[in-house]
């Protein structure tokens, strides 16, 4: 078996009942192959990325442990997205659930399907932020410090809910 890596997943959702789908993919990465799900940051609400008038983004990051390799662990992520009712239409448009494979340990992969570190880290806040709250001392892959990404970052758009899904229904 594979030595386990630190694992970094961003959750988004902006369509449908974006906290059922929150709590489906913490359920779900908890039920991976040989991975464990070992915590989550809180949950952020986002204005939307993409095109068109979009509804907020309820956002968050799990940490796991995993021995899966990068490109395996993908294909899961996306049969859970895609049992989550994700269909893959427009860039950055509206989606029932988004898991993006942020940080798999030291690895860094750069293919048609996957690039890790993912390469949008720095310029997102709501990954940033939560992330942050997980590993506030990481040092990502290139050297950077992750605190001092979410010190350059702005908060604006972004508000942090909480650490419970489902007590979110009320402001998500």
């Amino acid at each position: 078996m594979a030595a386990e890596s630190r694992v970094f997943v961003g959750i988004g959702t902006n369509l449908g009942d974006r906290v059922a789908h929150a709590r489906f993919a913490c359920r779900e990465l908890s039920r991976l192959p040989s991975t464990r799900l070992v915590r989550t940051s809180a949950w952020y609400r986002s204005k939307a990325v993409g095109p068109g008038t979009q509804e907020d983004y309820l956002n968050g990051v799990a940490e796991l442990r995993s021995s899966l390799a990068p490109a395996k662990l993908l294909e899961w992520l996306h049969r859970i997205e895609k049992v989550a009712g994700r269909v893959r239409t427009v860039r950055w448009g509206t989606r029932t659930l988004d898991l993006d494979l942020l940080l798999h340990g030291h690895h860094r992969v750069i293919s048609r399907q996957l690039a890790v570190p993912h390469p949008r880290i720095a310029e997102r806040n709501f990954v940033v932020f939560p992330l942050c709250e997980l590993a506030p001392s990481l040092l990502l892959p290139d050297g950077r410090r992750l605190q001092s990404l979410r010190a350059q970052l702005s908060h604006e758009g972004l508000i942090r809910l909480g650490r419970d899904p489902e007590s979110l229904h009320a402001t998500a």
